[in-house]
């Protein structure tokens, strides 16, 4: 850690992750900060919203996207009470966010009962591979909306 900042602000995570599981939500916290100031946080919300994707990260990352009215998030530090989940890490790559700091790793989480080592070896396979059945049903339309988007003069890339 490199600053008394730093350290607050993972706190606030860690204390985020112990409140949440007080009021029936999992055991993760994440805030995101920029330029020193919050700008958003949450708890895990999965069982309560009835949805797998509402992780403390993936809520706090929407909220600050919604907030400052950008998908783009990399002038931002996501403090998080645990190394992120493959989603997780996802959506950290997608919203460009350059710098995560957090507390208990993967292999914690695991000794908790929420062990994604199981999807980060599926990640890794080829997709007819894989214990859920991918079929890539290559059909020309599938193709075809990929021609419009690159052909589209006022597209917003990302």
């Amino acid at each position: 850690m490199n600053t008394e900042n730093e350290i607050k602000f993972l706190g606030m995570s860690l204390d985020l992750a112990a409140e949440n599981i007080k009021s029936g939500g999992g055991p993760f916290g994440a805030v995101i900060v920029r330029d020193g100031e919050v700008i958003s946080l949450s708890g895990n919300r999965v069982v309560e919203a009835a949805d797998p994707t509402a992780h403390a990260e993936i809520l706090a990352i929407r909220i600050a996207a919604a907030k400052l009215g950008t998908h783009l998030l990399s002038d931002c530090i996501l403090y998080t009470s645990c190394e992120p989940c493959p989603m997780c890490l996802g959506a950290i790559y997608w919203a460009g966010i350059e710098r995560v700091v957090y507390s208990a790793t993967r292999e914690d989480a695991a000794l908790a009962g929420f062990n994604d080592q199981y999807i980060y070896e599926e990640i890794a396979l080829d997709p007819g591979s894989r214990h859920i059945k991918f079929l890539n049903a290559r059909k020309e339309r599938g193709i075809e909306v990929f021609r419009l988007w690159i052909d589209f003069p006022d597209k917003k890339t990302y």
